[in-house]
């Protein structure tokens, strides 16, 4: 596949991790998967030194990005950020850090700009980041921080609000509340919260997954979405009014519905995405039915940015080992979102 816009842009992520790793053995196999054309941003000697140890047959080709579709079937395009990239696999350090950042800044410039058609981002080690003075929670807020900035907007204005949703061919869920303990989730749960999270999710599956009029599943947060009060009350008292908000704008939602019936066959065929009230919640079925094929989506942001779902598995990397596959399903979703990829898929599940 060639495709007709930008390339991709491909973050570094964190190059102890198997980042580099699946990087050469999604373009290994990019004519048997037909990847559209991407460029890693990162370092050229990395990816040499990783083939090298893994036994790859990978060419690298340092370029410009405006380049990398001219080369992509030839080489594996690289942009070089001119910053020193020292890991070693397995065992992070800060000093890769900086480098790591800047693929993230590079990347969103380059979306901004019109040089790439989406982002794409490998896993991040959040905690050697915040050695080295990063600020935010995650690439999640990040990325938003980045689009607000480059939009003009203050440092004291309300960045876009981004959500998170894990994509597959066979479920998509949304978690409400993310990164959190689960002590603190009822108090996160509110009312505002859920509708405003349901009113990108639904903005989105119509803009950028071309489903005329999506439906939404919300999953009650108490067991049996609360039996009518005698489990709890929040599905009655917040969860509930939240989904009639949400209908009454025009969505098409239902809920509060008992998470342990949400994800079966039968039930998956009732909805476009689910909403689930905090993370285990939406990532245990997803990645129990497709674990290697989901894909982090960013919804919410003004460009299109995936992710493989999945982390830096540092017990792996450099073995030969890591699976590319949700890598490569990113990059194939990346690029259907952002209006070049093939045709014929299933829009969501």
């Amino acid at each position: 596949m060639t495709g007709a816009g930008p390339p991709l842009a491909l973050t570094l992520g964190e190059p102890a991790g198997i980042g580099p790793d699946i990087t050469l053995l999604a373009w290994q196999r990019r004519a048997a998967t037909t990847l559209p054309p991407f460029a890693l941003l990162g370092s050229p000697d990395l990816l040499v030194a990783r083939a090298k140890a893994l036994g790859l047959a990978v060419p690298i080709e340092s370029v410009e990005l405006r380049a990398a579709a001219a080369v992509f079937s030839r080489a594996l395009p690289v942009v070089d950020l001119g910053l020193p990239v020292g890991a070693t696999p397995g065992r992070p350090d800060a000093s890769s850090a900086p480098a790591a950042i800047a693929a993230i800044d590079r990347a969103v410039a380059a979306v901004t700009a019109g040089e790439a058609s989406a982002v794409v981002t490998n896993p991040i080690a959040k905690h050697v980041l915040y050695a080295a003075g990063f600020r935010q929670p995650g690439h999640t807020e990040y990325l938003a921080e980045l689009a607000g900035r480059l939009a003009g907007r203050a440092p004291d204005d309300a960045p876009p609000r981004p959500v998170m949703m894990l994509w597959s061919p066979t479920l998509a869920v949304v978690p409400v509340t993310i990164h959190v303990p689960l002590a603190r989730v009822p108090e996160l749960v509110t009312r505002d919260l859920i509708v405003a999270t349901g009113r990108i999710v639904a903005r989105d599956l119509v803009a950028r997954f071309g489903i005329a009029r999506p439906r939404l599943a919300v999953a009650g947060l108490d067991p049996h979405a609360g039996e009518g009060g005698t489990i709890g009350t929040a599905d009655r008292d917040v969860v509930a009014p939240a989904v009639a908000a949400l209908v009454a704008a025009g969505i098409a939602a239902t809920g509060p519905l008992p998470a342990d019936t949400l994800f079966h066959e039968a039930a998956r065929k009732n909805y476009d995405a689910a909403l689930c009230m905090y993370h285990d919640q939406a990532l245990i079925p997803i990645k129990t039915l497709a674990f290697h094929d989901a894909v982090n989506v960013t919804l919410g942001l003004p460009f299109v940015r995936t992710s493989p779902d999945h982390g830096t598995a540092f017990d792996i990397a450099g073995t030969g080992t890591a699976d590319p596959s949700s890598l490569i399903a990113a990059l194939r979703l990346a690029a259907r979102l952002a209006g070049h990829a093939p045709t014929g898929e299933a829009a969501v599940a």
